[in-house]
């Protein structure tokens, strides 16, 4: 799919295609559909950027906690979204030993009491060793710090995921 096709999807299309690029925040894709047309992938991109960084501290929070706990409950279950589920895997976060499952567990516990949402990271540019690396680094930042850092991550996740979104529907045309 090109940018052209991209900016002549009525509304309905465009957020079902777009709604998951940034974890269970459709209206984040509602939102940047009328800011077309658009330019290119970047400009879409920056188009869902900058929406995320006007919003107040309480929103960009709100956006992390959509996300999943890594290797967490929502994996063991099977309810993780298919995006999550593929980069989770891709991590190796669904084949950790029993003492990495523990010790994600306890990271992620202790991560979110701290700061009252779930580490974020971007496990496709990740593997299991760097995620347990950051997470247990990151976990000592104060919270603004990683609030910021967080989002940074969603950010990075959100490129990866309209750049396969383009050329998964590409292939399909």
């Amino acid at each position: 799919m090109d940018v052209s096709t991209v900016n002549t999807l009525p509304y309905e299309d465009f957020v079902n295609i777009f709604g998951n690029v940034v974890e269970k925040c459709p209206l984040i894709a509602a939102a940047v559909w009328s800011s077309r047309p658009f330019l290119s992938l970047s400009t879409l991109e920056t188009a869902i950027s900058e929406f995320i960084d006007a919003l107040p501290d309480s929103g960009k929070e709100g956006i992390l906690r959509c996300h999943p706990d890594l290797a967490g409950r929502d994996l063991q279950s099977g309810t993780l979204t298919r995006d999550s589920l593929e980069e989770q895997a891709g991590a190796g976060m669904d084949a950790l030993s029993s003492a990495e499952a523990t010790r994600m567990a306890r990271l992620n516990e202790g991560y979110k009491q701290r700061f009252g949402f779930p580490f974020v990271i971007c496990a496709r540019m990740n593997d299991k060793e760097d995620i347990l690396r950051q997470l247990s680094a990151r976990r000592h930042n104060d919270c603004a710090v990683e609030r910021a850092r967080g989002i940074e991550e969603v950010k990075k996740i959100c490129r990866l995921r309209l750049q396969a979104l383009l050329a998964d529907a590409s292939n399909k045309l």
